[in-house]
């Protein structure tokens, strides 16, 4: 039976579902009063930093490690969503992991469609090594788009002949744009936030009018061979849950 604290926080998440009729000024902006509204735990640091033009912020537990360092990918459909959205999970993140946490503001659609956030989150990767964090103490997680985003940069990382990072973590990642998944249809009535109506508006803009089978945009349809390891959360009543089990 579900605890009284996961039920409010369905409800929440039924609260900001993206209205297709909503500008998308105004589902940025529910969206970070609502996200913002959790906390990350107690005596997290959270440091502004610019990293490579691409604003950034460092989220560190008290016990993270100097040598160590997340790249996280926010998720809100490359449309929504910022480092502020995602502080709660950051902190969360980095007192888990005891690393630290670097949450960049990529750009987005529709000012900013593919490959804007894929070039920002290469780049802070980069950033990242330049720092002298060795690629062994390094990971890559995002969630939902940003989770697409965190298989979408290593893919491009590893064509660029970049060191790859320790590992990858994906959050229920949007890895396939086309919307042809078959949960998309089947959890839709158990998934309290993520519509396909809404989600296939997010990719139009990210797209611009290019293939939704792009490798980069949809990773799904990528050559993942040889890639790091992968950890890959998902629920079952997820839209997403498809897009998780195929890759």
């Amino acid at each position: 039976m579900a605890s009284n604290e996961l039920k409010s926080v369905v409800e929440m998440l039924r609260g900001i579902v993206a209205n297709p009729k909503a500008t998308v000024q105004d589902q940025r902006a529910a969206f970070e009063t609502s996200m913002g509204m959790m906390a990350p735990p107690p005596d997290t640091r959270v440091t502004p930093v610019t990293v490579d033009g691409v604003a950034a912020e460092w989220v560190e537990a008290p016990s993270a490690r100097a040598s160590h360092a997340i790249l996280y990918l926010h998720g809100g459909g490359y449309v929504i969503g910022s480092p502020r959205t995602h502080r709660a999970l950051a902190g969360k993140l980095s007192e888990t992991a005891k690393a630290r946490v670097l949450v960049i503001d990529y750009r987005m659609a529709p000012e900013n469609p593919f490959p804007a956030a894929v070039d920002d989150a290469v780049k802070a990767y980069k950033w990242l090594l330049a720092q002298g964090i060795a690629a062994s103490n390094l990971a890559i997680s995002g969630d939902s788009a940003g989770g697409g985003l965190t298989l979408a940069t290593s893919v491009a990382l590893r064509d660029g002949d970049v060191s790859l990072p320790r590992a990858l973590a994906m959050l229920s990642p949007w890895t396939d744009l086309t919307g042809n998944s078959e949960t998309m249809k089947t959890r839709a009535d158990k998934d309290p936030m993520v519509q396909k109506d809404g989600l296939m508006g997010m990719a139009a803009l990210y797209l611009n009018g290019r293939d939704a089978k792009t490798p980069l945009a949809s990773p799904l349809f990528a050559d993942l061979r040889g890639l790091p390891p992968m950890l890959v959360q998902v629920g079952d009543h997820e839209t997403l849950l498809n897009d998780s089990l195929t890759l």
